[in-house]
């Protein structure tokens, strides 16, 4: 078994209250509510939704309890006035609010019940349970007509952690059809065992079938996505810095037949390949999903030994074969000293540290933004970035990269030291218009935090007339510690 070794601890925060929900209603789900293109569409009407993470926000005077606020799309896109804010003190969510709890510390989403509806999961990894701190716990929020209400947890499985304590279940999430019976599986990283769900699920929160896998040890980062065109989505751990591999091994399950539990394949280390967090998305359009990868910490952030990231941080792309990524292909890697992407790379950018990856201009290609929160922008340190590379038939590329800082004409907001804008990214078609809206999270924006929101058209995210919705104006609370709305978002964020 591989023992991983610990990264350095990230941010102190600041936090809210939320007011009570206002959702919008409709009256039977979307046709296609548990397709991949709306399958966070937590109220049926045929607009995807989106959900932010606000993980230091306070309940009254309960600092860093955690938040989740959804905004439910529309044609108009998103706004601060139609909403559902979600803490533990929630009417329906199980738990109670304490202090550093961190409840939407992760976000994503899938309809887990099969009812039409799709199905808010919340992870809370360094909620105590019992006398374990920082045991975590999983949440499903379950969606219907007037959107989001009511919870469950999901129950860890048998012998996950034993002997262990610091573990934070619900350190990542991933959801996926693993053996094609359009049930969605639920993948759970965390600091000890890797933790996979098969559906459908029960209102009470019980998996058809549930695995623990003791062989990773701590698992950062999940992943779920069909690479070999088969229509089962696999499965790729990426447990993080290791003793013998700080920039991460790569591990891939492949899915399993109809009726069969998990993957019926061993798992396959992909041994060129890297990463602490990921996602999968078809970057060439040729039918195959592709696999992006982060590694955000490089060794002037390490305080220990050398061998993690490039110099600011790196991503990697495998491309995907009806023979799926094999072992030995070699990744392609793109950082801020690779021709064309915009930036420079400098010690502690964290570039790599948040991913998205969906068809943004609608050519046919999944392009890739990616967040580099800790990006200096003149005399700013820390203020950030988000940089998006373009899907093409040959591929990601550099051509017609862009990046994009609150210095960007355009984009609301001025650039201030700290504001770790790109600490979260997600790609979303918000307005059912065929072009995907672009979110940044910048959480230490203010005290609150905030998310910038830009229309999407053919060239790419439209600065002029893009705004910021921010944490205090979305329902969340602040007391002693910043808010962080905007920590997380459905695109993955590399967790320290």
């Amino acid at each position: 078994m591989r023992r991983a070794v610990t990264a350095a601890a990230v941010l102190a925060a600041a936090v809210a209250v939320p007011l009570n929900p206002v959702p919008a209603s409709a009256a039977s789900p979307y046709k296609g509510a548990n397709a991949a293109a709306v399958q966070d569409d937590f109220n049926g009407d045929g607009y995807r939704d989106l959900a932010v993470g606000a993980p230091y926000a306070a309940n009254g005077a309960v600092d860093a309890a955690g938040a989740v606020v959804v905004l439910y799309g529309s044609s108009s896109s998103v706004s601060a006035t139609r909403r559902t804010v979600l803490t533990q003190a929630t009417a329906g969510i199980p738990g109670d609010p304490e202090e550093y709890d961190g409840f939407g510390r992760a976000v994503t989403s899938a309809d887990l019940d099969r009812d039409g509806y799709a199905d808010l999961i919340v992870g809370t990894s360094d909620e105590a349970v019992g006398s374990n701190d920082a045991r975590g716990s999983v949440t499903v929020v379950w969606g219907g007509p007037d959107g989001l209400k009511g919870g469950t947890n999901i129950s860890v499985p048998t012998g996950y952690g034993d002997g262990r304590t610091y573990c934070r279940f619900g350190l990542s999430l991933a959801t996926g059809d693993m053996n094609g019976d359009g049930a969605p599986e639920l993948s759970v990283g965390s600091g000890c065992d890797a933790a996979t769900y098969t559906g459908p699920f029960t209102r009470t929160g019980k998996a058809a079938q549930t695995a623990l896998d003791r062989f990773y040890g701590e698992t950062r980062g999940v992943v779920m996505g069909d690479v070999d065109g088969d229509g089962h989505a696999e499965q790729f751990w990426l447990p993080g810095p290791t003793d013998g591999d700080l920039r991460g091994p790569v591990f891939v399950q492949h899915g399993a037949p109809v009726g069969e539990p998990q993957p019926a394949s061993p798992r396959t280390e992909l041994p060129l390949a890297d990463g602490h967090a990921g996602m999968v998305g078809d970057i060439n359009g040729d039918g195959y999903g592709d696999l992006v990868t982060g590694i955000s910490s490089d060794d002037s952030m390490s305080g220990g030994p050398a061998g993690w990231a490039r110099r600011g941080g790196e991503i990697q792309v495998l491309y995907g074969s009806a023979q799926g990524i094999t072992a030995g292909q070699q990744p392609q890697v793109f950082h801020q000293d690779t021709a064309g992407v915009p930036g420079a790379a400098e010690d502690g950018d964290q570039f790599g540290q948040s991913l998205s990856v969906a068809d943004l201009d609608g050519d046919g290609y999944a392009d890739v933004l990616v967040g580099a929160p800790g990006e200096a922008v003149g005399t700013h340190m820390a203020a950030g970035t988000a940089v998006l590379l373009r899907g093409s038939a040959g591929g990601l590329t550099t051509a017609k990269a862009a990046g994009y800082t609150q210095d960007t004409a355009g984009v609301p907001g001025s650039v201030e030291t700290g504001d770790q804008f790109g600490a979260a990214v997600h790609l979303v078609d918000l307005n059912k218009d065929g072009k995907l809206e672009t979110v940044v999270g910048a959480p230490t924006e203010n005290s609150d935090g905030c998310v910038w929101i830009a229309r999407g058209s053919a060239s790419g995210p439209v600065p002029n007339g893009s705004v910021n919705v921010c944490g205090k104006s979305s329902g969340i609370g602040v007391h002693g510690v910043k808010g962080y709305f905007g920590a997380a978002l459905a695109g993955v964020h590399v967790e320290q």
